[in-house]
């Protein structure tokens, strides 16, 4: 798959018919290895068949028997331990992709790993691939508002339907394995299991997996991806994966394999160091942001911004990005470098990938819950930033791309996370903050976040509403308090699990 996409100049023509005959899409395929021509003309003929994306967010199953299924296999992973409690050894997971026949091994895969911005990589890396007629799979994690979300086919979550089938498959193998390990598999190491499986038995063209925490000891990590892409590193998890910049590389530089292309966002210097050290020390080749490739211009438009990118094969004008925030520009240009490397630009090819395609592709990216608005009148965005440099980020984004003259924020937050951090980039741009609590049995207090939001706001900025529905409406009342033309907002944030749940109550799952 590493066959560089047609030019507009020499792509074949697609038939008009999306069921056209597999031969006629072979035939098509005349100046390709006439393997490689069989493997894409069925991964294109099974994607007709799948038809368009069903949406980012599913919603719970409308069939009671389905709903029922999935909520049996979702209370038996909940019996396993959590994502918060980890042994780190991919010993489990390896024995169990053993059992299962290597299925991580049946296709290519780009493997993402970073402090923030990998969910968004990876959906901008799975709308180019799949605009070039490639079958993918997207691996992801923590979920916005439903467990299937994690696993997505061309673009769409799996159905539930098909989450509890994968789940049903694995199930054998997973107790064989838990049988003989000291300790069973984990929920993350499970769900991995079943991405994988599910990868393989669809078949996809790619694989493109989101790391859970870390990387080395991650349970993702028994890939060999071709492509090994590091957005941005920064404090976070300091418990379990270090205490500085260069320390944390040290453990996500652990998805580097022998022979990958490493796409290297900007970094502090001390994890740019060690990010290189270990290409160097597997004899891989790295692509840097800001040298090998990087944003070149980039302006606000309606909707997101409008991006010249250049790429390892050229620059790339003119291209809309229907995201907010300089960030989502960067994680853009380290998407389309993963894409080209994947495709073999910049070693065996140097010519850029197809403008139209890129923009076409580009324009189509949806990342819910990263400055996304679900209300008008007042304003309400989501954001799942969790940690100071996310929050230092959609801050500035919000401040480029709203023109709120009242913003308030709603704030809710998971324990072990530098909340003072966050709620100080937050501070400048927040007329008040109201503090609440989701109802995950990790979440912070109320009443312990509000002590800390006391002492960055002041305490006549800030308000407590313990259950989230009443927050959100303290919140809007409190934007709509200088009228209906005021420019009041909200912008609810500190946690994935506080924006998919705000998410749902505001009608939007």
């Amino acid at each position: 798959m590493s066959d560089l996409p047609p030019h507009d100049d020499d792509r074949p023509t697609a038939p008009a018919d999306p069921t056209a005959a597999f031969e006629d899409i072979v035939g098509a395929e005349t100046d390709r290895d006439p393997d490689l021509a069989v493997i894409e003309a069925g991964s294109r003929t099974l994607r007709a068949q799948a038809g368009p994306p069903q949406g980012d967010i599913p919603a719970r199953p409308t069939d009671p028997e389905a709903d029922k299924a999935l909520r049996e296999v979702e209370t038996e992973l909940a019996g396993r331990w959590g994502e918060t409690k980890l042994e780190p050894s991919v010993r489990r997971i390896a024995a169990l992709m053993d059992v299962l026949g290597e299925p991580q091994r049946a296709y290519p895969s780009i493997h993402i790993t970073g402090t923030n911005g990998k969910t968004s990589t990876a959906r901008m890396i799975e709308a180019l691939l799949a605009a070039f007629d490639l079958r993918t799979g997207r691996y992801t994690s923590p979920h916005v508002q439903s467990i299937t979300e994690r696993i997505s086919l061309d673009g769409a979550p799996i159905a539930a339907e098909r989450f509890v089938e994968t789940y049903q498959d694995i199930k054998p193998y997973v107790e064989m394995v838990d049988a003989r390990e000291e300790y069973r598999l984990s929920f993350f190491e499970v769900l991995t299991g079943m991405a994988y499986a599910a990868f393989a038995d669809a078949p996809v063209d790619v694989a493109v997996v989101e790391v859970g925490m870390g990387g080395s000891w991650d349970a993702t990590n028994v890939l060999d991806g071709s492509v090994a892409v590091l957005t941005p590193i920064d404090l976070d998890h300091t418990d379990r994966l270090g205490s500085t910049p260069g320390e944390i590389a040290t453990e996500k530089s652990g998805i580097i394999k022998p022979g990958a292309t490493v796409v290297m966002a900007q970094q502090p210097v001390d994890a740019a160091q060690v990010i290189l050290k270990k290409a160097v020390e597997v004899d891989a080749t790295v692509a840097r942001e800001g040298l090998e490739f990087g944003v070149v211009a980039r302006r606000v438009a309606v909707g997101g911004q409008l991006l010249t990118l250049r790429g390892l094969g050229g620059e790339y004008e003119e291209v809309f990005l229907p995201l907010h925030g300089e960030h989502q520009a960067h994680n853009a240009s380290v998407a389309l470098a993963a894409v080209e490397a994947f495709f073999g630009i910049g070693s065996q090819h140097a010519r850029p990938l197809d403008i139209d395609t890129i923009r076409k592709a580009f324009a189509s990216v949806t990342s819910p819950g990263r400055l996304e608005v679900v209300r008008r009148s007042p304003t309400v965005v989501l954001d799942a930033a969790h940690n100071p440099a996310g929050a230092r980020a959609a801050a500035a984004a919000i401040s480029e791309a709203f023109d709120f003259s009242n913003l308030v924020g709603v704030v809710g937050a998971s324990d072990g996370k530098d909340m003072r951090g966050l709620l100080e980039a937050f501070e400048p741009i927040f007329a008040e903050v109201v503090i609440t609590q989701n109802t995950s049995h990790r979440a912070m207090s109320a009443d312990d976040l509000a002590a800390i939001a006391v002492e960055v706001f002041g305490d006549e900025r800030v308000q407590v509403e313990p259950r989230l529905p009443d927050a959100l409406e303290a919140a809007i009342t409190l934007a709509e308090e200088e009228g209906e033309f005021s420019g009041g907002g909200v912008l609810v944030t500190g946690s994935v699990i506080t924006v998919g749940e705000a998410r749902l109550l505001l009608g939007r799952g």
